[in-house]
């Protein structure tokens, strides 16, 4: 906030109205800590015994900032925002793009494996993008008034740079049209962001992932043949797909300001 938090939004903020939402919240507790009269406005909400519990404790977070040992380096601007458990993920993804790739080179008669798991690789990074149980700095990072579609973004991005590349120079090696797995990555991709707002991104990856296995994977390893799907007759129609799922994703934008949807 450039200006001085509302007298409405440090009302509810004050009262713990519900209808803040978490990122509302955030941000005027950013403001808060750099701004000394909204202190002063806040602390003259609460009641007295309050105020000097306030004040005692300002005096005793002062005396010990003065005197207690000085805080570690901060960490690199990327290294901020996207955290380690998705780069693993990532190179996990990258690993299974490489191993499809020699798949294809051992048995061409067979359909193409990097096709294949071509939308998974990406899922497989999303899927702990943003979750509780596999980001040991998520409450740190939840606090963050920057947190929610943002931050997964971000970490989407890191994703999709470590698998796209790989996916591009697979797919020209073995001979493949870009759009039969960049359309179909770029919709698993939108549609787990579009998904993962209503039922947590860890959730729509995982039901995706198995509704892909089900309906493409499993059908051409029983009948060693290319799905339609991924021929190239099925381009418009992931081109459109891509397309709406993006437009969903960002409708649900939303989705992402309530911690109840982050699992």
């Amino acid at each position: 906030m450039s200006t001085h938090v509302p007298a409405a939004a440090l009302a509810a903020y004050a009262a713990g109205d519900p209808a803040l939402d978490d990122v509302a919240a955030w941000g005027v507790e950013a403001h808060l800590d750099t701004c000394a009269p909204c202190r002063a406005r806040l602390a003259d909400r609460a009641a007295p015994p309050v105020r000097d519990l306030l004040a005692a404790t300002r005096t005793a977070l002062l005396h010990e900032a003065r005197t207690g040992p000085q805080p570690a380096p901060g960490r690199s601007r990327w290294r901020r925002w996207t955290g380690w458990s998705p780069l693993g993920w990532a190179v996990t993804a990258v690993t299974a793009v490489l191993a499809a790739f020699l798949l294809d080179r051992a048995y061409p008669q067979f359909p193409s494996a990097v096709l294949l798991v071509a939308p998974l690789a990406p899922m497989s990074g999303l899927a702990v993008a943003w979750s509780r149980r596999t980001d040991p700095a998520w409450e740190t990072l939840a606090g963050m008034p920057r947190a929610g579609l943002e931050l997964v973004l971000r970490r989407a991005l890191l994703v999709l740079s470590a698998t796209l590349p790989t996916l591009t120079a697979a797919g020209l090696l073995l001979g493949e049209s870009p759009a039969l797995w960049l359309l179909p990555a770029i919709t698993g991709t939108s549609a787990t962001l579009w998904l993962g707002g209503r039922i947590g991104v860890t959730r729509a990856a995982g039901v995706l992932a198995a509704a892909w296995t089900a309906t493409v994977i499993v059908p051409a390893v029983l009948t060693a043949d290319v799905p339609p799907v991924i021929r190239a007759e099925g381009v418009p129609g992931w081109a459109a797909a891509a397309v709406i799922c993006t437009v969903l994703a960002l409708v649900r934008a939303d989705g992402f300001l309530r911690l109840r949807s982050w699992r």
